[in-house]
């Protein structure tokens, strides 16, 4: 079983960008762990801060992965063009925020993805994805 994990801008910045928002440990470190956790599924990995590399990379894997976890960053709440690609494939997709967007400024309490995501987890930190994992697999 493949699983894409696809997180959008500023991300690579895990464990640098705003600890006390989104944690100590990077998203390498995190993966490895993630990857241990459960050796019998392929975890691919991708990472951009540009927006029309995402929608790619999902147009890429979107029609032979068994399923996709995807943080959209700061896309979530501007692209209409991420919904409308992850609309477009027929894996399922589960959205994860590592941060309570909800609890947070006005305009990220819209997201242009989470109605076309199969489910979202928000403000669990990266124990968002490990969910998203076990619900991919069952």
């Amino acid at each position: 079983m493949q699983i894409a994990i696809i997180n959008g801008p500023n991300l690579n910045l895990l464990g640098k960008r705003e600890p006390g928002v989104y944690g100590s440990e990077s998203f390498d470190s995190y993966l490895i762990q993630l990857q241990t956790a459960y050796p019998g599924i392929e975890l691919l990995y991708f990472q951009s801060n540009v927006e029309g590399e995402l929608i790619n990379y999902l147009h890429e894997v979107g029609f032979t992965v068994q399923g996709i976890i995807i943080n959209p960053g700061g896309y979530t709440h501007t692209s209409v063009a991420l919904g409308d690609a992850i609309a477009a494939i027929p894996a399922p997709v589960v959205e994860v925020h590592i941060s309570n967007t909800a609890a947070r400024e006005a305009f990220r309490h819209i997201s242009h993805v989470s109605a076309k995501c199969k489910g979202t987890i928000i403000g669990l930190g990266l124990k968002g994805y490990e969910l998203a994992v076990q619900y991919l697999t069952t």
